[in-house]
C-alpha cells in the first residue's frame, strides 16, 4: 500500500473582498483537488494542538501523525536537525531570520524574499562579527537561517517575525529570562548590515534590505518515534524548508535536497513531484510538502495565494495522482493543508481546515467536491494526528 500525502502549507483563510468574497480556496481553480475530494471522504481537522500556538512546525507534526503536545521543544531544534546540524545536550537552537524594519515596524519577515546567496552571505558577516565559541550562526534557505548557542536562554518569549508583519517592533521583542542578552545580538547585527554589499546591491536594485537578525523558535534538541517503528513504513518527505526537513530526519525518513526548491512560487515544483515519485518507487511512504501558499498569506496577497493554490493543484497533485492511477495498485492519498494563514491577518490561526483522504485506484471521476473552510459547516470533526495515525495503522496492515 503507497501512502502519500500531499500539503499546501498554509492554504486555509478567511473571505476576502477582492476574491468575491470567497476565501483563497474557494476561489482558486483546483479541479483534481474537487475530484479527489467527490471520490474520497473530506473531514474538517484540528491541526493545533488545544494551547500550543499555530505554527508549521506543530502543525505539520500533525499531519505526519505526532502529538506535538508531547514531543515538541521549538521550531529551530527541528530545523537544525533538518540541516544536519549536530546539538549537545546543553545547546538551544534558535531560528534566525533575516528581516526589514523600517521605522521601527516589522516591514518584511524575509526581507523582501532575499535570495540564499545573498543571506549566506549575511550571516557569514554575522557569524564573523558575532559568533564566538559555542554561539554560532548557520547558513540555511533564503531568509531562514539559526543560531546554535550552547546554555543559551531556552525560556525566553520570542514571538515569529512573521506574526508581526506591519505591528511595531518594540512590543514584540524577545521577553523574559535573559533576554537583554539575545536583544543585544539582534541589535548588534543592525550594525553588521548597515552597509553591508549585498544590501547596497539590493537597495540599488529597489528591492528591501536585510536591517537585522530576528531570533525566536528557541528549544533544546527534540526526539521523535521512527516511521519505522510506528508503522513499518519507510519513505521521505520531500521539502524546500529545514523544517520538514528536520521532522522527515527525526521520523528516519528520506529528505532529499531538490534544485531549485525555494518554498515560494518560483520553486521547482516538476524537481519535487520527481523526488517523491523516485521515493515512491522505492518505499511505502512520501510527504510532498509546498510552502508557496503560507509565504502569500503573510504577504497579504489574496490573488497570489489563490495562484499558489492551483499550482499546487496542477502542478503536484495532478500528476501525483495521474502517477497513482496509472500504477493501477492500492494506494491512500491525503490531501491537506496545515493550518490557516489569512491573509487579512498575515499571520497562522488555529482554526480547523480541510483534510481529503482517497483510497484508490478510481478510475475515472466525473463529480467535483468542496475542500475549502466551509466542510461541516467549518465545525471540526477529529484531531488531524489522530486520524493520520488510523491511516498510517491501516495502510501498514496491507
Amino acid at each position: 500500500m503507497k501512502v502519500v500525502v500531499l500539503v499546501g502549507d498554509g492554504m486555509g483563510d478567511y473571505p476576502v473582498e477582492v476574491l468575491g468574497n470567497k476565501t483563497p480556496l474557494q476561489a482558486a481553480n483546483i479541479p483534481t483537488i474537487r475530484k479527489i475530494a467527490a471520490a474520497g471522504e473530506v473531514r474538517m481537522v484540528q491541526t493545533v494542538p488545544e494551547g500550543m500556538p499555530p505554527g508549521s512546525d506543530v502543525a505539520n507534526m500533525a499531519l505526519l501523525g505526532y502529538d506535538a503536545a508531547l514531543n515538541y521543544t521549538g521550531r529551530a531544534p527541528i530545523e537544525a536537525a533538518g540541516a544536519e546540524i549536530p546539538m549537545k545536550p546543553s545547546d538551544v537552537a534558535f531560528r534566525c531570520n533575516l528581516v526589514t524594519v523600517v521605522d521601527g515596524m516589522m516591514d518584511d519577515y524575509s526581507a523582501g524574499h532575499i535570495t540564499t546567496e545573498e543571506g549566506r552571505a549575511l550571516i557569514a558577516s554575522v557569524q564573523e562579527k558575532l559568533g564566538r565559541e559555542g554561539l554560532t550562526f548557520h547558513p540555511g534557505v533564503q531568509y531562514r537561517h539559526l543560531l546554535i548557542w550552547d546554555g543559551g536562554p531556552a525560556g525566553c518569549a520570542c514571538m515569529p517575525p512573521h506574526e508581526i508583519t506591519d505591528k511595531p517592533v518594540g512590543e514584540h521583542v524577545p521577553a523574559g529570562d535573559r533576554q537583554a542578552e539575545i536583544r543585544e545580538l539582534m541589535e548588534c547585527s543592525k550594525e553588521v548590515f548597515a552597509n553591508h554589499p549585498v544590501n547596497m546591491k539590493r537597495i540599488a536594485e529597489g528591492k528591501k534590505p536585510a536591517t537585522q537578525i530576528w531570533l525566536w523558535g528557541q528549544g533544546n534538541a527534540m526526539q521523535l518515534e521512527t516511521y519505522q517503528s510506528l508503522y513499518g513504513l519507510g519513505g521521505g518527505v520531500v521539502s524546500a524548508v529545514d523544517l520538514l526537513k528536520g521532522l522527515a530526519k527525526l521520523a528516519g525518513l528520506k529528505a532529499p535536497d531538490v534544485d531549485g526548491a525555494t518554498g515560494f512560487l518560483d520553486t521547482n515544483y516538476q524537481g519535487k513531484v520527481d523526488a517523491g515519485l523516485a521515493i515512491l518507487e522505492q518505499d511505502d511512504f512520501v510527504f510532498i510538502h509546498i510552502e508557496a501558499p503560507d509565504e502569500c498569506g503573510h504577504m497579504g496577497k489574496a490573488q497570489l495565494k489563490t495562484q499558489a493554490i492551483e499550482e499546487f493543484d496542477s502542478r503536484v497533485v495532478a500528476p501525483v495522482f495521474q502517477w497513482l492511477e496509472d500504477a493501477g495498485e492500492p494506494y491512500t492519498l491525503l490531501l491537506c493543508t496545515d493550518h490557516r494563514t489569512p491573509v487579512a491577518l498575515k499571520g497562522h490561526t488555529s482554526e480547523p481546515v480541510p483534510m481529503a483522504v482517497l483510497r484508490g485506484p478510481v478510475g475515472n471521476i466525473d463529480a467535483q467536491a468542496k475542500f475549502d473552510e466551509t466542510v461541516n459547516n467549518g465545525n471540526v470533526q477529529c484531531l488531524a494526528c489522530d486520524w493520520i495515525q488510523q491511516i498510517l495503522t491501516a495502510a501498514s496492515e496491507g
